[in-house]
């Protein structure tokens, strides 16, 4: 399985960061492909919000960045992971700017699913998600279930599923583990 981790820690020296290279090593250890998108070192701008990768290139960021790339190597994935850490309820900034560069994956069309307005696809397959998150001390439960439910609508809108939603209170390899079984 082609597995990329789209690492939204933006401390290089954290402990979370060795969390993730440890989840990543444990994912490759069982022969999966895994690529590492360490956010904070990308040259990834910020959407600004201006339609032009629907309207003027279509399917492609109007921004010379980090984000064609990315957009790539996720859409030709099996498995997108987000591993982040939670500040003041929310996973990283990196992570929500890093899934914002991905509307390029979508049309711009809409249509009805489930009683709810959803982007049409762009691809025939988009990979499945999980996120992982690591807890800050002011955390708490509802935060959790937040992050977890909005995440899951993220995925739902990117044509796909949560496949796991972790906090990363767990080890590494218990966590890759995991996702594994439920991808």
């Amino acid at each position: 399985m082609r597995i990329v981790i789209a690492n939204g820690e933006p401390d290089a020296h954290s402990a979370f960061d060795d969390y993730v290279r440890g989840f990543a090593s444990r994912l490759a250890e069982q022969g999966h492909d895994v690529r590492e998108l360490t956010l904070r070192d990308m040259d990834l701008h910020n959407c600004n919000g201006c339609f032009g990768c629907w309207v003027k290139t279509p399917g492609e960021c109007v921004q010379r960045d980090a984000g064609a790339e990315m957009c790539r190597t996720v859409i030709n994935s099996d498995l997108l992971v987000f591993a982040a850490p939670m500040s003041m309820g929310y996973p990283s900034s990196l992570a929500k700017r890093a899934v914002e560069r991905l509307i390029p994956l979508l049309h711009p069309y809409m249509e009805i699913e489930g009683g709810e307005l959803h982007h049409l696809k762009r691809y025939d397959r988009y990979p499945e998600m999980a996120l992982i998150v690591s807890a800050g001390s002011d955390t708490d439960a509802e935060d959790l279930e937040l992050a977890r439910e909005l995440w899951s609508r993220i995925a739902r809108n990117f044509k796909s599923r949560l496949a796991l939603f972790a906090v990363a209170d767990r080890s590494s390899k218990e966590v890759a583990d995991e996702l594994i079984a439920a991808a």
